[in-house]
């Protein structure tokens, strides 16, 4: 339970530590509302104008590359990337000063076989204009704040937009290049209505369940399952346990395959809940560790007896495949740190300290284990040459 709570607590830092506070005034003009959006020290201002449906709306966002891109647009359908209709902000490659132009993300880009190529939108867009954070004579550099000023003409009863924003770092010519794919560039989608202000609970219930699918999936493939191979390696030797090594192993194996399919439920219904965002190899790990612990759950309803001769064929499948499962769920839970942008954070920190601390006891274990081997080997060994008797079994004491 200590050990849940310090995960916990560990993933939640990112969502605070990043968190940016919004501002309704610019050195130009002044808003009636703002909102933090939920990644990249992003915020976006607005007035909306219920006489006429007019939307007057600024993004503040950063470039993370001098060379890069910074973009927001409106997705007319859903809280997605496809079909969002975007202004890109960049360096002029000819002149080095800050253009915005249109851009409409169509599943080619997602896909990647076409460079993305400036094109009118087919929204009503007003006006549109980017400007740097220090004026005129201000430069694009890493950190460098921009704000992208629209203006729009909204239907009269559609005020609840879909946002989305992101930010690159490289524009070929005039073709934005794709964006980092880590979490918070693959989760910069928020819904809000314009009129109230109102946020969608979408964002908080993902970012709510993706917690709690890393924490519950890290405790169970990447902790639990790897304590119950150990248990079943090194204390089925120990002789004054007798059969109850097993009872530990299984009882500790088939917990954490429960709470792990928890985890796994969680998954799925993440992927439900974010169409337009994919993590191809997490989702493929996942699934295979899922099979290979459901197949080893189920071997223990068809486990033989010591007697028969398959016994040896169930203990070779059941090795492999423990083994294996062992091995993806590790590796998907490093996978799943680098899907939730966590490659550098204390809660990966923390799991790195657990399992070493865990590969350590093992490789304690079998040094003990091989040490044990040849001792007996070697006592096997002169007791077959009769260099000790068989009541001095284990004594070390030789005869001449």
């Amino acid at each position: 339970m200590l050990f849940l709570f310090c995960l916990f607590f560990l993933f939640s830092l990112p969502n605070v530590t990043f968190c940016a506070h919004c501002t309704t005034t610019t050195p130009t003009r002044t808003f009636d509302k703002c909102i933090t959006l939920p990644t990249q020290q992003a915020s976006i201002a607005w007035t909306y104008h219920s006489h006429n449906s007019t939307l007057d709306l600024v993004f503040f966002g950063t470039f993370i590359s001098p060379s890069g891109w910074v973009g927001w647009g409106i997705n007319p359908t859903s809280a997605e990337m496809t079909g969002t209709r975007a202004l890109i902000a960049f360096p002029d490659p000819n002149t080095g000063q800050i253009v915005l132009l249109p851009y409409i993300i169509d599943p080619t880009v997602k896909l990647q076989r076409t460079p993305l190529l400036s094109r009118p939108l087919d929204i009503h867009l007003i006006s549109s204009s980017a400007t740097l954070y220090g004026g005129k004579l201000a430069t694009v550099h890493d950190g460098a704040a921009v704000q992208i000023y629209a203006t729009l003409k909204l239907t009269a009863n559609k005020t609840k937009l879909h946002h989305v924003w992101n930010r690159g770092l490289y524009v070929q010519g005039y073709s934005p290049t794709v964006h980092p794919t880590n979490q918070n560039d693959l989760s910069s989608i928020t819904t809000f209505d314009v009129r109230s202000g109102s946020t969608a609970t979408r964002h908080t219930n993902i970012m709510t369940l993706r917690s709690a699918h890393g924490i519950i999936n890290a405790v169970s493939w990447g902790i639990m399952l790897p304590i119950g191979a150990v248990t079943a390696r090194y204390l089925r030797h120990v002789q004054s346990l007798g059969p109850t090594w097993f009872y530990v192993h299984a009882a500790i194996q088939l917990f954490g395959f429960v709470l792990g399919t928890v985890g796994f439920a969680i998954g799925v219904k993440l992927g439900d809940m974010s169409p337009g965002v994919q993590y191809s190899l997490h989702r493929k790990l996942g699934f295979a560790a899922f099979c290979l612990g459901g197949l080893q759950t189920l071997a223990l309803l068809f486990r033989p007896k010591t007697t028969t001769k398959f016994r040896k064929y169930w203990k070779s499948y059941h090795h492999f495949v423990g083994y294996a499962c062992v091995v993806l769920g590790v590796v998907n839970v490093f996978q799943g740190f680098e899907v939730m942008g966590a490659a550098r954070s204390y809660a990966k920190l923390a799991y790195c300290l657990g399992l070493s601390t865990l590969l350590g006891v093992c490789i304690a274990l079998e040094v003990n284990s091989w040490v044990v081997f040849c001792r007996k080997s070697k006592e096997e060994k002169l007791r077959r040459e009769g260099l000790i008797g068989g009541s001095d079994k284990g004594s070390g004491i030789f005869h001449n």
